[in-house]
């Protein structure tokens, strides 16, 4: 579009292009040049995703107090993220599973130790979700609490199947209406099966793997955009719930905490220093030295990944675990071991039940244990996994989706005593696998002298 004004030709749509572009560089060198303390809108961007979290929480506390019950004209945006959770847990449980059973190959003797390390790692998932659901039973820290469910995102309750039924029902009949109705436990067990069914094809099973491997990483960066938008929805999910109940939501949160923080201490020295005497024969006070350093970097980094080079040189240099073996089931427990992660989605899986007044039966107490522990083999380096699996379980056992944003706010403090827990159960089955293959210096392990012994064994 151009024009003669003033007996000048103007280009307007040259015009346009011009000062539109150079407002919103301009705009844009302005955020990203002035320093933080001078510019929120930075400050904001660069923020840590759980400090944001937090300070969505703390906000939509004031926001709700304040509106009261008009604050559930912002309900629909928290409406908005619990229903893009709800778009990622099919094909993100599906592609994820697939990859990671695909991933488990190996000479023989890796194969023998690698089933030890699975079976291990899935058997203390299963526990760790058990002493959970036994905190939130025992501490009931939803209890009073009388929340009512939206119709939109609750998950129909439907009347209790029994315990042969629900074992009957993990076969799925048909696995595209498995897929089509989310139904978790039948994806997942298909999942299972296909994956190991590729891994056993050999080469033609490549392709398939190469797809499924590409879908799982496009679902790990939309798992990842997603989680991104998480403080909008909790302020939004937050100030409603404040609005219409209150304050007394705070108190329940407390007792959250305290279950998850004492179940987790009771599963790193009650059990897992009873599984090191009695299945290992070996001293859980040295064991529990030796892992300390690796501990404390994992409840403050809240990531196993990051502490895996602590774990290997906590395994190698204070227990005396053999090179071999420490590389191989370390980097195998960081992606499918989530003993913490179990034992808290026990703790919120009751308090959430408790909070709407939703009564769950035997069989959704053992679907809740087979839920979270066939899911960790494909969730557990997924961004964001705790919350993810939480949504798992509440659509499978048909609760309400709320839940996830009342717990959201104090996730990363939860997170730093699950990622705890997970380091401790990853270095624990190392070392018993470790014995079991005579491959433990048992010299190193009991010689406290070693603890800061900088040489790894090979």
């Amino acid at each position: 579009m151009s024009a003669i004004i003033n007996g000048n030709y103007v280009d307007f749509d040259a015009f346009n292009y011009y000062f539109f572009t150079s407002a919103t560089s301009s705009f844009r060198d302005y955020i990203m040049t002035t320093s933080t303390s001078t510019h929120p809108l930075r400050h904001w961007i660069n923020l840590a995703l759980w400090k944001k979290i937090i300070i969505a929480m703390a906000l939509g506390v004031i926001v709700g107090l304040i509106l009261g019950k008009d604050a559930v004209w912002l309900k629909p945006i928290g409406d908005l993220f619990v229903s893009t959770i709800k778009m990622l847990i099919v094909p993100l449980v599906f592609c994820s599973l697939i990859v990671g059973t695909t991933s488990m190959k190996d000479s023989t003797t890796m194969g023998r130790i690698g089933i030890k390390a699975i079976v291990l790692y899935l058997g203390t998932t299963a526990i760790a979700i058990s002493i959970g659901l036994a905190m939130g039973h025992f501490f009931a820290p939803g209890a009073g609490m009388n929340l009512v469910a939206d119709p939109i995102n609750a998950e129909t309750v439907k009347e209790a199947p029994t315990l042969v039924q629900t074992i009957l029902a993990l076969v799925p009949a048909n696995p595209v209406n498995a897929l089509s109705s989310g139904n978790i436990l039948q994806i997942i067990v298909f999942a299972l099966f296909l994956g190991v069914s590729l891994a056993l094809i050999g080469d033609k099973g490549k392709p398939a793997i190469a797809v499924f491997e590409s879908l799982a990483e496009a679902m790990y960066k939309l798992t990842e955009i997603v989680m991104s938008l998480a403080p909008y929805g909790v302020f939004a999910l937050i100030a409603w719930v404040a609005g219409t109940y209150g304050l007394e939501i705070l108190g329940n949160l407390v007792w959250v905490v305290l279950a998850v923080y004492i179940g987790c201490l009771l599963h790193i020295y009650f059990f897992y220093g009873t599984t090191i005497r009695v299945l290992g024969g070996l001293s859980p006070a040295r064991f529990f030295k030796g892992i300390s350093n690796a501990q404390a970097i994992a409840y403050t980094t809240s990531s196993s990944a990051g502490t895996l080079p602590a774990s290997l040189a906590a395994a190698q240099n204070q227990l005396g675990v053999k090179k071999g073996i420490s590389s191989f089931v370390l980097p195998l427990g960081a992606t499918i071991n989530m003993d913490g992660t179990a034992l808290y989605q026990g703790v919120c899986a009751l308090f959430v039940a408790q909070a709407f007044g939703i009564d769950l039966s035997m069989a959704d107490y053992f679907t809740i244990i087979i839920t979270a522990t066939l899911a960790s083999i494909g969730t557990a380096g997924v961004p964001g996994a705790g919350l993810i699996m939480l949504s798992l379980i509440l659509s499978t056992v048909g609760l309400p989706m709320e839940g996830i944003a009342i717990v959201a706010g104090i996730d990363r403090v939860l997170d730093m005593a699950r990622t705890a827990v997970n380091v401790s159960g990853d270095l624990m089955v190392t070392t018993l696998i470790a014995k079991s293959e005579d491959q433990l210096d048992e010299e190193i392990y009991n010689d406290p002298t070693t603890a800061n012994n900088p040489v790894a064994n090979g």
